[in-house]
C-alpha cells in the first residue's frame, strides 16, 4: 500500500512539473499585438458584434505600486477625462508570469466599450492580493481630486456598483478568491474565469480556492480539442462548474489550447461585461433566453448555463 501511495505521489509530482515548465514556457510568449481580433473566428452575430471595438477613444494611464507588481495600469474611455459621470470597472488578474503590459490590446478593446480596466504587472495572482490592491487604489483615485501634485481625472468617476473582474489560468484561481476571500469580495458584481486552473492542480500548487463560497455571476471558459485545455479539461471545468450554486455560464472553445484561452473568448467576454455591468439588453440575449446565442455557437462546445429568471426580470434585460 505505501509503495502504491509513494508511485502515485511520484506521478502527481512528475505531472505538476511538467505544467509548471509548460506555464513558464506560457509566460515567455510573445506579447499580443492590436491585431489579435481580425485572427479569431466568430460563430454568432453577438460574438462578433463585440469582438470589434467599441465607440469609445481609449487613453491610458499608469502609477507606479510600492508592491512587487511594480505598477497598477488603467485604461479607460477618454471622455472620462472631461464627462461627468461613472464608469464600470474592470479587474484582471494575471496568468502565471505573465504581465499585464503583454496584453494591453486586450484592455484598450474592453475600455473601448466604456470600461475602466486596470490591471497590474503581478505575475502570481493566485491569492487575488493584486486585484484587492487595485480596488483599494480605484478608491484612492475616486475619493482625491489631486494624485501625486496634478489633477486626478478618475476622481468621483469610478462607478463601485458595477465592478467585474476576469483572469487567465493562475488568474482563473486569482478571481475565484478575490470574489470570495478577500475584504472587498462584496464590491464585484460579475466575474469571469479563464481557464482556471483545475481543483486537483491548484492544490498541488498550493493555489486553494473554494468555488462553493462564490456568489455572483460567473462565466467560466476553457479550450478544447486540438490543442486541449491541460490546465483544466472539460471534466475539471465542469467540477468547478458544479461547485457554484451562483448563477453561471460554462463554455469550451473548440480547437484553442491553453495559452489562446486568454484572448480567442473576447467577444463573448465583452458582451458579458456588457449585460452584468452596462445592462446592455442585446448582450443579453447571448447568454439567457430559449434562443441564447452561446448554446447554438459552433465555435463552442459543452455549454451550460444556470441562471435564476427572477434575478434578471429586475434588469429589464429581457
Amino acid at each position: 500500500m505505501k509503495k502504491t501511495l509513494k508511485i502515485i505521489g511520484i506521478i502527481i509530482l512528475c505531472i505538476v512539473i511538467l505544467i509548471v515548465i509548460l506555464l513558464v514556457c506560457l509566460a515567455k510568449m510573445s506579447a499580443l499585438t492590436k491585431d489579435y481580433i481580425n485572427k479569431i473566428k466568430t460563430g454568432g452575430d453577438i460574438e462578433a458584434k463585440y469582438l470589434g471595438y467599441g465607440a469609445y477613444e481609449t487613453s491610458y494611464y499608469e502609477e507606479a505600486a510600492v508592491q512587487v507588481f511594480e505598477k497598477y495600469e488603467i485604461y479607460y474611455p477618454k471622455e472620462l477625462e472631461t464627462e461627468d459621470k461613472v464608469y464600470p470597472v474592470i479587474v484582471v488578474c494575471n496568468g502565471t508570469g505573465w504581465k499585464a503590459s503583454k496584453s494591453k490590446p486586450i484592455y484598450e478593446h474592453y475600455a473601448s466599450w466604456g470600461f475602466i480596466v486596470i490591471a497590474t504587472e503581478e505575475t502570481h495572482s493566485w491569492n487575488a492580493f493584486g486585484a484587492e490592491m487595485c480596488i483599494v487604489h480605484l478608491q484612492r483615485l475616486n475619493e482625491n481630486q489631486m494624485i501625486n501634485d496634478k489633477k486626478n481625472v478618475f476622481y468621483q468617476k469610478i462607478d463601485f456598483d458595477n465592478v467585474g473582474i476576469i483572469g487567465h489560468s493562475q488568474g482563473g484561481v486569482g478571481v475565484i478568491n478575490a470574489i470570495t476571500n478577500t475584504e472587498h469580495k462584496n464590491t464585484y458584481k460579475a466575474a469571469v474565469a479563464l481557464s482556471p486552473t483545475n481543483k486537483e492542480l491548484a492544490q498541488a500548487l498550493e493555489w486553494p480556492y473554494n468555488a462553493t463560497l462564490i456568489n455572483v455571476p460567473i462565466m467560466l471558459i476553457s479550450g478544447e480539442g486540438g490543442g486541449d485545455d491541460w490546465v483544466v479539461t472539460g471534466e475539471g471545468l465542469a467540477a468547478i462548474y458544479d461547485d457554484i450554486s451562483a448563477d453561471k455560464v460554462m463554455l469550451r472553445r473548440k480547437n484553442t489550447d491553453h495559452g489562446k484561452t486568454q484572448y480567442s473568448e473576447d467577444g463573448y467576454v465583452v458582451a458579458w461585461f456588457m449585460w452584468q455591468l452596462q445592462s446592455d439588453e442585446e448582450a443579453a440575449k447571448a447568454f439567457i433566453g430559449e434562443n441564447a446565442e452561446i448554446m447554438t455557437n459552433e465555435m463552442y462546445q459543452d455549454q451550460k448555463s444556470d441562471f435564476h429568471e427572477s434575478n434578471y426580470v429586475s434588469r429589464r434585460v429581457w
